[in-house]
């Protein structure tokens, strides 16, 4: 099922929840994003914003379930994006790792150009004990914008230590 189409208002409305967004107290804006959902009921995009702000509070298994529902109303685009991120780590901080990876293996296919994506699929390595790997696709990210850093010469050799411990420190 397509979603409906975020309008220029909505988009407005959004911008808004999150310019008065106080990470401290998220109660406000939980509330502010209900309310907006309640007017525009299963809309996905909005239900996305309801998990988010719900999970920036502190209340994964509530995020989690709203998570899955934008996925069901069929959430697409960047927001997409941003919804299996969000919903992987959320996994992840329940400590439902093998749910994550799932998660962020969709998101790779879908998006396998996602720096985004790789970072949280870092991050569930890391939780999932695989530091080598965490470290080596977070290596692969850095050096994949090495023009932007200060990295220069050795961006060659990091990529190559990214990709030694990314396939398990294999002897040479």
């Amino acid at each position: 099922m397509p979603t409906r189409p975020l309008t220029p208002e909505l988009e407005d409305a959004i911008r808004i929840g999150y310019e008065r967004r106080d990470r401290s107290d998220m109660g406000p804006t939980i509330a502010y994003f209900a309310e907006l959902l309640e007017r525009h009921p299963d809309h996905a995009v909005l239900t996305y914003e309801l998990a988010g702000a719900y999970d920036t509070a502190g209340e994964e298994s509530t995020a989690r379930t709203l998570y899955e529902r934008a996925l069901d109303l069929g959430i697409e685009g960047d927001a997409l994006r941003r919804c299996l991120c969000q919903y992987a780590s959320t996994l992840r901080w329940l400590g439902e790792l093998d749910a994550s990876r799932d998660v962020l293996e969709r998101a790779r296919r879908t998006f396998p150009q996602s720096d985004a994506v790789r970072v949280f699929s870092a991050l569930t390595s890391l939780e999932a004990g695989a530091a080598d790997a965490a470290v080596g696709e977070l290596l692969s990210v850095v050096t994949d914008h090495a023009e932007v850093t200060d990295l220069g010469r050795w961006a060659e050799g990091l990529r190559g230590l990214a990709d030694w411990l990314a396939t398990g420190r294999p002897e040479a």
